[in-house]
């Protein structure tokens, strides 16, 4: 899969066939979407191409208004969003900055600028309450408007449902927070998971006799936060049972970043640079400034014991397929 990172003209040199959206999660209701783009490019003879923005546009003018509590949080780091698109048979992602010079662009010169000039857009899908332009004031209607004029075809998504609920990114965010990893599979339509490089860090965890593998979050904004039962893909033939915690580590390290820390339960060996994939079970417990040291030493491993259990069947598991 290319990814294209600028919006000059015919930046893919071929038109194309185009969803647009942020793709958090990359979860059922966006695949629906993304079966619709690629039956239409295979029948149009054009790439399957997403148009994504970075920063997200809520991030922006968080930003810009100088209130960064309203930042979104986030699904999915980039690296696991690209692979779900490229699996879900998406050619091209166009990552558009999303700037001040994007967020001063009219409806009228998005169209003009981005779907004609930039993307050569010969059919698009967006959700039905997609909206772009300055002030959002850009719809639905006017895209299908502007196809006319310029001759591509505009299909609008309605919401894709499970059962009486909405699939959207905003309800995996919420069932993150909870803890509810069998909810958010049903709403994924896979497990939730965090990819990454291991990296060195700085050793408190092997000092205090839990090593773990450390994986840098960089400027993911997390949807999750807390102390969790996980298995680990990627280092051996099956996954392997571990502890991780995701957060900044209240005990030892004030407005520290926000790092993932996974301990592995019975697998030992040199794990710097491997590529793992941390699978989410059941949350444990929230993050918190322990007095010392010592408790969260007790606190750690009272985690690992329980999560021995859990994988010992000794507790009930609802989580694990």
């Amino acid at each position: 899969m290319k990814v294209f990172r600028s919006l000059s003209r015919n930046v893919a040199g071929a038109p194309c066939a185009l969803a647009i959206g942020n793709f958090d999660g990359v979860h059922r209701g966006h695949h629906a979407l993304l079966q619709h783009l690629k039956v239409a490019a295979d029948r149009l003879g054009v790439l399957p191409t997403v148009l994504t923005f970075s920063p997200h546009p809520r991030q922006f003018l968080a930003r810009k208004s100088g209130m960064p509590a309203d930042t979104p949080i986030t699904i999915t780091p980039f690296r696991d969003k690209m692979q779900a698109l490229a699996e879900a048979g998406v050619e091209q992602v166009c990552l558009a900055r999303f700037d001040a010079a994007m967020a001063e662009m009219t409806a009228s010169g998005f169209i003009e600028k981005v779907l004609v000039e930039a993307l050569d857009v010969r059919w698009m899908t967006v959700g039905e309450n997609f909206r772009f332009g300055k002030d959002r004031a850009g719809t639905t209607d006017l895209l299908v408007e502007a196809g006319e004029k310029h001759h591509f075809e505009v299909m609008v998504m309605p919401a894709v449902m499970d059962g009486t609920d909405r699939i959207s990114s905003s309800a995996i965010r919420q069932a993150l927070k909870t803890g509810q990893f069998d909810r958010v599979a049903q709403l994924l339509g896979r497990s939730y998971t965090l990819s990454g490089h291991v990296v060195q860090g700085d050793r408190l965890g092997r000092e205090l006799g839990f090593p773990t593998a450390n994986m840098p979050m960089g400027q993911y904004h997390p949807a999750l936060s807390g102390v969790f039962i996980t298995r680990v893909h990627g280092l051996s033939a099956s996954p392997v049972p571990a502890v991780s915690m995701v957060g900044n580590r209240p005990t030892v390290q004030e407005n520290g970043k926000t790092v993932l820390e996974t301990h592995l339960l019975g697998f030992s060996g040199d794990i710097y640079g491997a590529l793992i994939k941390v699978e989410f079970l059941k949350k444990l417990r929230d993050n918190r400034k322990f007095p010392g040291l010592d408790a969260l030493k007790t606190a750690v491993q009272q985690d690992i014991e329980r999560a021995r259990r859990y994988f010992s069947g000794q507790e009930y598991r609802t989580d694990i397929g």
